[in-house]
């Protein structure tokens, strides 16, 4: 199924990353491609926007972005840690000064006491530092992966606009 994603943040963040000539990465598991595709939806990305990496399975958390299989046992594929090391991993592999994460859980299934459903864990590394937050989100599979993008996104834009 298609989904419609409203690319506004997106439209906002890819002029500031171009007036700061930054370049941006991002590494995606929960949200599956839609953050870059918002991305690419904006004309002119390609000046900022380098390149994503969907990894849905530990195995490609670990081998694609050098998550540890220690890390992923330690705290889960849903989890501020993992989300910190998707962003570091995906900076490295496409030499960026910005990368974002995402990994959580869609639904609707997948999710427990401690991490329900519509939980998604998200992370920036900018100039060396890396952050990261939790959404809890509500809706079916589609709403909470585009309201994770969307929140992203206008969360990247508003950290920009104050730095």
């Amino acid at each position: 199924m298609l989904v419609n994603l409203d690319p506004t943040s997106a439209h906002k963040l890819v002029p500031l990353l171009a007036a700061r000539e930054l370049k941006l990465s991002c590494a995606e598991s929960c949200t599956g491609g839609l953050l870059a595709g918002a991305l690419t939806s904006v004309p002119g990305c390609s000046r900022v926007f380098v390149g994503g990496i969907v990894a849905y399975a530990n195995q490609a958390k670990i081998d694609l972005l050098k998550v540890s299989s220690q890390l992923l046992a330690d705290n889960g594929a849903v989890s501020k840690e993992v989300a910190i090391a998707m962003a570091i991993g995906a900076a490295r592999a496409f030499d960026c000064s910005i990368a974002l994460s995402t990994t959580g859980i869609a639904g609707p299934g997948g999710g427990s006491k401690d991490k329900a459903v519509g939980t998604v864990w998200w992370a920036m590394y900018y100039r060396e530092q890396v952050a990261a937050a939790r959404l809890v989100l509500q809706g079916d599979r589609d709403t909470v992966r585009i309201e994770a993008v969307a929140r992203i996104l206008s969360a990247v834009v508003d950290e920009l606009k104050e730095a």
